[in-house]
């Protein structure tokens, strides 16, 4: 699968929507979600949490080790996929659909963040 051309990408490996009446969705990139191996918990910020860009928000647990989650950039939590919570594998078998994590009303707008060239070409994916 290749990285979706409409959403930005962080060096940390997580990816972020096109931003709808000031709210983005976050999630990992398939590349991160396969480093990671088989996903079974995730641990996911609060709805009314407030994240910043390049601060870690929660953790993301797999087969072979426990990840931090970092957010790619500063607002408030809006709504988490409950979905993922119930089901982590849904971000190994969906990163860019059903997978995604978590929505913010960003505070700013998003800084340093990669489009999809250079994404690919940054984490050879």
């Amino acid at each position: 699968m290749s990285n979706p051309q409409q959403l930005r990408y962080s060096k940390e490996h997580e990816w972020l929507s096109a931003v709808e009446d000031g709210v983005a969705t976050i999630g990992i990139t398939e590349h991160a979600a396969n480093a990671l191996g088989d996903i079974v918990f995730v641990q996911l910020p609060e709805v009314g949490d407030t994240v910043t860009a390049g601060e870690t928000c929660g953790e993301l647990e797999s087969t072979k080790s426990v990840s931090d989650l970092y957010s790619p950039v500063g607002g408030e939590v809006t709504e988490i996929n409950q979905d993922v919570v119930d089901d982590p594998a849904l971000v190994n078998s969906a990163p860019f659909e059903g997978g995604w994590l978590f929505k913010v009303r960003l505070a700013e707008e998003p800084k340093d963040l990669l489009t999809a060239d250079e994404y690919t070409a940054f984490s050879g994916s």
